[in-house]
């Protein structure tokens, strides 16, 4: 349960990259000192900031700025990618066409994701069936973002490592045939910033995105240097701003890891203001379970919350199918 935190902690997780694929990391006291804050972190706000994590900065910019790029071209050549539901939900989404608890949302995206054969998961999957559409322009765009979602991946990997750590278990509790063919998600979106209403000087202010929890284990979010406009719900319905720190990522807990940790650790609601005049660009990486795990508390979370089950069984790939066919209108 999300405590009444005022602010999201910054985690140096240098160290645990630096032993990760030592099996006995867990002993090293440079890990155990990531891990403690990561618990704290995950336990108190269900968020944090990590530095230290090796990926470039210029590629962190290099991403964000091919995005903006993108959604600087005209509306016609945007929609040559349209999303649909026949192209698996990927590509492009006009402003409002996203909704969030039946709300319109006021952003511009594209989403993409890992990628499934016909049949892989049987009618499981079939609705996810499909390959990423890539803009032609801005050149480039396919290959760089395809190296990002490669560098998220064995980063998200290794934080969960530390995250399993820290909940007790085998630093490798989320791979094999929990996470070992991880399903990933990347949202590349566009706020528009407040406009004046009517004529007016004042400024209206639309939601971004409504409030809302991710659905998986982990989020890699990569937002403008210069703009605040995450906000994270505390225990007493605060709304915290995440405001940015060039060079890292705000990392937060989804529903899937919720379930596993049985409460432990919170997919903490949050949403999405851009009060600035400027257009802001963020990239969000969603790190989850394979698509067809089965996930339900482990044992040692319900031993570490009085034995009790907390949350029934939820197979991902229904939560997200169930997700992505309600969020959108076309």
């Amino acid at each position: 349960m999300a405590t009444d935190f005022k602010s999201i902690p910054i985690i140096d997780i240098g160290p645990l990259l630096a032993k990760c694929d030592d099996p006995k990391m867990g002993q090293d006291s440079g890990v155990a000192q990531v891990v403690k804050q990561l618990d704290q972190a995950c336990k108190e706000a269900g968020f944090f900031y990590v530095k230290g994590h090796g990926i470039p900065e210029t590629i962190l910019k290099q991403v964000k700025n091919l995005t903006r790029k993108f959604f600087e071209l005209p509306y016609e050549e945007k929609l040559k990618i349209k999303m649909t539901a026949d192209s698996g939900y990927r590509g492009y989404q006009r402003i409002g066409e996203n909704i969030t608890k039946g709300v319109p949302d006021m952003h511009e995206a594209i989403d993409c994701y890992k990628e499934l054969k016909p049949g892989m998961y049987g009618d499981l999957g079939k609705p996810m069936e499909g390959c990423n559409q890539w803009p032609i322009q801005p050149t480039n765009f396919k290959m760089l973002m395809e190296e990002y979602v490669s560098l998220c991946t064995e980063l998200s990997r290794n934080i969960m490592r530390g995250i399993a750590l820290a909940l007790g278990c085998s630093p490798y509790e989320f791979e094999g045939e929990r996470a070992g063919n991880a399903f990933w998600v990347m949202r590349l979106i566009g706020y528009p910033g407040v406009h004046s209403t009517n004529g007016s000087d004042i400024p209206k202010e639309d939601i971004g995105c409504g409030a809302h929890t991710d659905y998986g284990l982990l989020t890699l979010v990569n937002q403008d240097d210069d703009i605040t406009a995450l906000q994270v719900r505390n225990h007493s319905g605060e709304w915290i701003s995440a405001p940015p720190v060039p060079g890292t990522f705000v990392c937060n807990i989804g529903d899937m890891l919720k379930i596993y940790s049985n409460g432990l650790y919170e997919s903490t609601l949050h949403q999405v203001i851009n009060s600035s005049p400027k257009y802001r660009v963020c990239v969000a990486y969603f790190y989850e379970t394979n698509f067809d795990t089965a996930v339900e508390p482990l044992d040692i979370c319900k031993e570490r919350t009085s034995g009790a089950k907390k949350f029934e069984r939820a197979v991902y790939g229904e939560h997200l199918v169930k997700k992505v066919q309600t969020n959108f209108v076309y």
